[in-house]
């Protein structure tokens, strides 16, 4: 099907920074509770050794993603790794609670973005499940802007244009009520917005939906890897691997 690129609630600035929270609360814990990011552990550690660096600059982080799970598996190879969390809309109660996780997270307070990163960040660029929240025309300025910083960039996506996949997003809601009471830190708020008013099940759900519609293909990222100016500084991998549950769609970019 083709790529259709509605909107989602969470990229929006007037949608209240508590209820963004909350929804991106909820990713991250999922993707920490399971071994949803498993099959990609070598795709990171390759991106790493390839950059000669161990150091992530994690963009578009919303909570944290899977990174506290993804921090326990890299560090057996990576000992000195760093992680620093960052994005556009910083959630800072996640970002804090994720550094009390582990020893090796930081994070900035002020507004990253993917398309234009400060060229003090060094490292490994890496994003999960946020590249579909951009358009085809900043999706490859990501990249160039990657390319231009001789910076490597790995991006990876837990979802599909497929039936499936939609599917799966249909029945999350489910999973928000099941998991809420259980994501911390807990807020008294979170379950409000959930329960007594749902408004996070509900946006949950349409994002979740349009979050398959917008997701780029392996044809459509290697088309946006194409037009890249001096793409031939990198080395290119683009594919998809069987992690947990479901199978990740990724983009590896190393500078040679």
């Amino acid at each position: 099907m083709a790529r259709i690129h509605l909107f989602e609630f969470e990229d929006q600035n007037w949608l209240p920074s508590f209820i963004r929270n909350y929804m991106t609360d909820f990713l991250q814990f999922l993707s920490n509770k399971t071994p949803m990011y498993k099959g990609i552990v070598p795709v990171i550690e390759k991106g790493l050794k390839e950059s000669n660096t161990s150091q992530i600059i994690d963009l578009g982080s919303g909570g944290g993603g899977g990174l506290i799970w993804l921090n326990k598996e890299l560090r057996k190879n990576n000992p000195g790794l760093k992680i620093l969390l960052t994005d556009y809309f910083p959630n800072i109660p996640a970002f804090e609670h994720t550094q009390k996780e582990a020893n090796n997270f930081e994070f900035i307070r002020t507004p990253i973005d993917a398309r234009n990163v400060p060229e003090n960040l060094n490292g490994l660029r890496t994003q999960f499940l946020s590249l579909h929240h951009f358009k085809p025309k900043d999706a490859q300025q990501i990249l160039q802007n990657a390319v231009d910083s001789n910076s490597s960039i790995a991006i990876f996506e837990g979802q599909e244009r497929s039936f499936q996949s939609i599917m799966a997003m249909i029945f999350s809601p489910i999973s928000v009520l099941l998991t809420t009471p259980f994501i911390k830190p807990f807020h008294i708020g979170r379950i409000i917005f959930t329960y007594l008013i749902p408004i996070v099940p509900i946006l949950i759900l349409w994002d979740g939906v349009v979050s398959s519609l917008r997701t780029y293909s392996v044809d459509e990222m290697n088309a946006l890897v194409s037009n890249l100016n001096n793409k031939e500084n990198f080395n290119w991998e683009v594919g998809r691997v069987k992690s947990g549950p479901t199978k990740i769609l990724y983009l590896l970019g190393t500078k040679k």
